[in-house]
């Protein structure tokens, strides 16, 4: 099970440690629950990611865990964001990011949002009939058009994106004329974005819809006498959250995105493109680990229930998407896991599960948990429902950690209440 948490992570004495520094430490320092994240695995991901796709580029899907400190560090590593929200777009140019670092997204792109993608110099992808004109009335200089080509990923309904009548993007006769109305209003329209869905598992969908791609590009180019210089393939790469997944490395899966990209349009007569990825998930969720303090042990006949101090409000992913994780006992790892448990959340829906199954050592009041692969989709997607602070993140690397975000107080979800007449 040590194999799903970050390159960093040591076990000593039964005591694990991520970035050097004990885990039992950083809950007693910062509370619980607590997003961990090693800057050790943040960095070899982002590398081996972007040296997979040379020359290409990489976009780190901001969706997964807009922080400033995270996107300083993924862009010392060569990476530049995807936003898909003016408050995304915000983190990005807190962070540094702006110009043509940033690749800006949206079903729903209002007039505000345009203006501040074009404000911050970013290039924008068009997804709606009227987009090309409300970009150019904005300022935008530079465009992708987002075509959907009718491929069903093998994930959750919920993170499909690429199939027909999906909201993202157009079907390619309405993205044909999309592409036409851009170049007319003078915009630069640098190439073709498409995105399958999330948690992909294996190269199937993506190399299908690769192929669709290169021959919508053929297209446009006999249409429109116009050739794509880049073919932006989205992201969604999958990561193992459960010691039983079985998913394809991300880096393996993002070169043989590539190869397949520039090979397809070279073989449909096209010139080759720079190919262009934005991984989210692959990047961060590895790299994440929650620690949460256990509340309350209640052995039932036939369960038995560990309830923690979070939930479905730091980590609402199981209830979304069925996901599936595990933990570790992070002080007694040597310990025998001779019992089965089921890792209950501390809020009022009977729903609110963590984990149905995990063997741990017997709990007990007070043992700190370790869930592993939850760098991305927690934090990103955690509400203050019932009233609960989302939690605090910390980065650690040489022994050290620093709070990248701190933890939500009762004062803070007061502050936006207002004052009584």
């Amino acid at each position: 099970m040590i194999d799903l948490f970050p390159d960093s992570t040591r076990v000593d004495r039964g005591s694990i440690a991520l970035g050097g520094v004990a885990a039992e430490t950083l809950a007693s320092e910062h509370g619980t629950p607590l997003v961990v994240y090693c800057e050790e695995t943040l960095r070899a991901r982002a590398r081996a990611l972007a040296a997979a796709i040379t020359p290409g580029r990489t976009f780190f899907g901001t969706k997964a865990f807009a922080n400033v400190a995270l996107l300083r560090l993924l862009r010392e590593e060569g990476a530049g964001a995807d936003v898909a929200s003016i408050g995304e777009l915000a983190f990005a140019r807190a962070a540094g990011i702006a110009g043509d670092e940033v690749v800006v997204h949206g079903n729903a792109k209002d007039e505000r949002f345009l203006a501040a993608a074009a404000a911050a110099g970013g290039l924008v992808v068009l997804d709606a009939p009227d987009e090309a004109r409300l970009a150019a009335d904005a300022g935008v200089g530079r465009a992708l058009v987002r075509v959907t080509l009718g491929v069903d990923a093998d994930t959750h309904e919920a993170i499909r994106t690429g199939h027909h009548g999906s909201k993202f993007g157009l079907p390619p006769d309405q993205a044909l004329a999309l592409l036409a109305e851009g170049l007319d209003a003078g915009i630069e329209m640098l190439g073709l974005h498409v995105h399958v869905g999330s948690q992909m598992a294996d190269f199937d969908a993506q190399e299908e819809t690769i192929g669709r791609l290169a021959a919508f590009a053929g297209r446009c180019r006999t249409e429109l006498g116009w050739a794509a210089r880049v073919a932006d393939l989205g992201g969604g790469f999958g990561i193992r959250h459960h010691s039983d997944e079985r998913v394809t490395d991300a880096v393996e899966l993002a070169a043989a995105a590539a190869t397949t990209a520039r090979a397809a349009f070279v073989a449909a007569g096209l010139p080759e493109p720079e190919v262009w990825l934005e991984p989210g998930r692959s990047l961060v969720g590895p790299a994440g680990v929650t620690l949460y303090r256990v509340i309350t042990v209640k052995r039932l006949p036939g369960r038995t229930w560990v309830a923690i101090d979070g939930g479905m409000s730091d980590n609402p992913r199981p209830q979304l998407y069925d996901a599936r994780y595990t933990a570790v006992s992070a002080a007694r790892a040597d310990e025998p896991a001779d019992e089965v448990v089921s890792v209950a959340g501390m809020h009022c829906e009977s729903g609110d599960v963590l984990i149905d199954d995990v063997a741990l050592p017997a709990p007990r009041r007070g043992d700190l948990l370790a869930v592993p692969a939850t760098g991305a989709y927690t934090l990103a997607m955690a509400s203050n429902y019932n009233g609960v602070g989302r939690p605090a993140a910390v980065l650690v690397g040489d022994g050290r950690a620093r709070l990248i975000r701190r933890r939500e107080t009762v004062d803070d979800l007061l502050a936006l209440e207002s004052p009584a007449p």
